[in-house]
């Protein structure tokens, strides 16, 4: 079994909360980035900063789908 940085969500589709300090760091790294981007260019340029949000969170997306567990639909057992 391999050690995921992001372990896949219980139910949907996607990635939970880290599971390794990888994970929490790439993590802390990506809120620090967008609160700096926030600080820097929204009181002068919005337009900018969500281009830059977008690109911050497909990273992060790229990032969960490199280190984390493969993503698939998981549907609740009834």
């Amino acid at each position: 079994m391999q050690n995921y940085w992001f372990p896949a969500k219980r139910y949907g589709w996607g990635w939970g909360p880290p599971h390794t300090w990888q994970g929490w760091l790439v993590l802390v790294i990506f809120v620090a980035l967008l609160v700096l981007g926030a600080v820097i260019l929204v009181g002068h340029q919005t337009a900018y900063f969500v281009v830059y949000a977008i690109i911050l969170c497909g990273g992060l997306v790229l990032i969960c789908y490199v280190t984390g567990e493969p993503p698939s639909w998981r549907w609740r057992k009834k």
